[in-house]
């Protein structure tokens, strides 16, 4: 699959996606004009507010069903909107009607399959998994475009199982859970991480070689294409081995000599 322009749509509340450092990182390894574009919701309109409260999951158990909204879930998707940082809980929506709501906000002149995009979202984007019949928050909906969730990377990936068997002591004996959280800390993630900006390049990764090759993730820890479901597995993989591996460097190398050659 040939790609002439990667597109970013930024997310503003979270600034250490540092959209100039991820721009840069991806034009020198995939060789392709990169061009960062504002959030994609700034000037979207009513219908689109709409459409998003009508995606929010509130069975987790069951697969998704068009939500009606109120009149006030659809006004705070709307300030939204204008307001990223504009938070309420953490509020489910169906990744894959999210990616579609997001898809039809495309320019038609750039909606094409050399054009890729990245949507930066601090909502959490969850998918139905049919094997134990419930909902899973995903960091990453892989599609043109593909939906990258800052909540879902912080999110999604387990913490340390210490983690929750020392919390769930606590809280069963009515202690503060603030000693828990600073004894681990370092071992996930958390809001405002300053590695977060390294570990959104893995995830940019992971879209573009599943659009460009039509595979899914590597089965292998030592590469950044592992789709890791611990928090560590996460950080080893992007941070402390933070490469591809053999066989994903030549896919890489071969990919950009050709698209190179078409370009």
């Amino acid at each position: 699959m040939r790609i002439s322009r990667i597109f970013l749509y930024n997310e503003p509340s979270v600034p250490e996606i540092s959209s100039d450092s991820l721009a840069n990182f991806l034009q020198n390894t995939f060789h392709v004009t990169v061009i960062k574009r504002e959030n994609i919701f700034k000037n979207a309109a009513e219908d689109t507010a709409y459409d998003l409260a009508s995606s929010r999951i509130f069975n987790m158990h069951q697969s998704f069903q068009i939500h009606v909204p109120t009149n006030e879930e659809v006004e705070f998707e709307r300030q939204t909107f204008q307001n990223t940082s504009k938070v309420e809980n953490i509020i489910l929506y169906d990744g894959f009607e999210f990616q579609r709501i997001v898809s039809s906000l495309i320019p038609s002149d750039e909606s094409n399959v050399e054009d890729f995009h990245f949507v930066f979202t601090n909502k959490l984007t969850c998918t139905f998994d049919f094997n134990d019949y419930r909902y899973h928050g995903r960091a990453l909906i892989g599609a043109n475009p593909s939906i990258i969730s800052t909540t879902g990377i912080i999110e999604a990936p387990a913490k340390p199982r210490e983690y929750y068997m020392e919390l769930m002591v606590n809280y069963g004996q009515g202690l503060n859970i603030d000693s828990i959280k600073k004894k681990y800390q370092g071992a996930y993630l958390e809001y405002h991480d300053l590695r977060l900006g390294k570990i959104i390049e893995g995830y940019c990764l992971q879209a573009l070689f599943y659009y460009i090759t039509g595979e899914s993730f590597c089965d292998l820890l030592d590469c950044r294409l592992n789709n890791a479901h611990w928090q560590r597995d996460l950080l080893y993989s992007q941070l402390e081995f933070g490469k591809l591996c053999n066989k994903h460097s030549e896919i890489l190398k071969s990919w950009t000599a050709l698209n190179d050659l078409n370009c």
